[in-house]
Formats: structure tokens, sequence, C-alpha cells
């Protein structure tokens, strides 16, 4: 029960964020998915509910999206979501770089751990401080901006940070910034989802599928709340709180004790 009630929470908390920031349910969900699974399959079933969470954002504010703005950074983000979604998969089966043992504990460092903790700590300090840390660039470098979110949100998932970071001075409204998004983010979604689907097959037997009905309901509560206090609402404390639990989960990861 307590498996249920924690990961349905922070699919609401994270698809609330990520209404306001582009950067929450996956970062969120990943590391709670990795306490119950193993990380290339947290991975994969947190796109699940991204990739339904968001269709059903773009069902709510879709008309507001950019369609010009769509194609130049979603068609790179497509092409690279592949490499970084083979490149999970090949990473997944590496073996460990080293065991160690803490009080008949086994912990295994592996280079995903590694990876994903380093992107994780990344993207925290990104949302930590975004005054000090200045990550924006010019509208002309969406395409490349395409490509990176892509290929990261292929890898671990997160794509929001980068992506937020890039559409940010292509001069959108705040409706258009956040649909045009969410439109991005299925795109990606949709191109990683068909190199995990292996992994989510071959592991069928010990997914918890009510579970994670549950977790997309409650990403779709988050979602429909975040709609209607889009205008009203600031999240700086909620992006502090989770900024540092990420940069805790991540030395957890790297140390191979998650």
């Amino acid at each position: 029960m307590s498996t249920y009630l924690i990961i349905c929470l922070l699919a609401l908390v994270g698809s609330l964020l990520t209404f306001f920031s582009g950067f929450g349910l996956g970062t969120l969900l990943v590391p709670v998915f990795a306490i119950f699974f193993p990380i290339d399959l947290s991975i994969a079933l947190t796109a699940i509910v991204h990739f339904l969470n968001n269709i059903f954002k773009l069902f709510l504010i879709g008309k507001n999206l950019n369609k010009k703005i769509v194609l130049q950074f979603g068609i790179p983000a497509i092409i690279s979501s592949f490499a970084g979604a083979y490149l999970l998969n090949f990473i997944a089966d590496v073996k460990p770089i080293t065991v160690y043992t803490i009080s008949a504990e086994t912990f295994y460092i592996t280079p995903l751990k590694l990876l994903v903790a380093a992107l994780l700590l990344g993207f925290s300090l990104l949302e930590l401080f975004p005054n000090q840390i200045k990550f924006e660039f010019n509208s002309k470098w969406i395409p490349l901006g395409g490509l990176l979110s892509g290929f990261f949100g292929g890898l671990s998932g997160h794509q929001g940070a980068l992506r937020t970071a890039f559409l940010n001075k292509a001069g959108l409204s705040k409706e258009a910034f956040i649909a045009t998004g969410v439109a991005v983010a299925v795109l990606v979604d949709v191109s990683r989802l068909t190199i995990y689907s292996g992994k989510i097959l071959d592991n069928t037997k010990s997914i918890d599928y009510n579970l994670l009905f549950c977790a997309t309901a409650c990403a779709f509560a988050g979602a429909f709340i975040g709609n209607k206090l889009l205008r009203k609402i600031t999240i700086k404390t909620l992006q502090t709180i989770v900024g540092i639990m990420l940069i805790l989960f991540s030395v957890l990861l790297a140390l191979g004790i998650i």
C-alpha cells in the first residue's frame, strides 16, 4: 500500500510541477520506480505514464501549440531519442564497475546508475539555481536543442530541463510555450517507447499494472489541477524541495545504494 501511495502522490505532484517548469513528472517518477524496479525498467515504466499524461495535457491545451516550433524541435528530438534509448539498452547490460559490501548488504555501482545520477544532479542544479546557471539559447539553436533534449529523453527520460532552456528563447506566449513543449514531449515519448517496448515485454510478469494505472490516473489529476492553476501559482518552493531530493537520490544512486 505504501508503494502505491508514494508513487501515486509523486505522479500527481510531478505532473503538476511539469505544467509550470517543463520538468517534474519523469524526473520524480524514475527515482521512485527505481526503488522497486531495476533502473532501466523504471525509465521504461515512467515513459508510459509520461506519454499517457502528455496525451491528456495535449487534449487540455493543445490548441495553443506552435506547429513550426514543434517541427523544428520535434523532428531532431525524435531522431536522437532513438539513439538515447538504444544506448540505455546497451548500458543496462554492462557489468558493474565495482561491488562493495556494508553490514552484509551488497551494493553495485554500474555505468547506467552513474550516468543517470549525473543527469539527475545536473538537471537538479538547473532547477535549484536558475539565476546562477544561465542555460538559455538563441532561437536559431532550436534544432540543436531538439537533438540534445531527445537524446537525454531517450536515455534517462530527462528531457524537460533542456527543452525548457531552448524553447524559452523561441518568443512563445506562456500558453504556447507549455503546449509546444508538451507536443514535443509526446513525439519523444512515442519514439523511445518503441525501443523500450522490448524491455517492458521481457518483464511483463513483474510489472504491477494496477500500480501503473493508478500512477497514470494521478498524473492526469495533476495535469488537470495544473491547467486550472496555470495563471495563479508559483512553485519556487516545490522546485527547491524537488531539487534537493534529486541531489540526494543521485548521490545514493551513484553509490549503488539504490
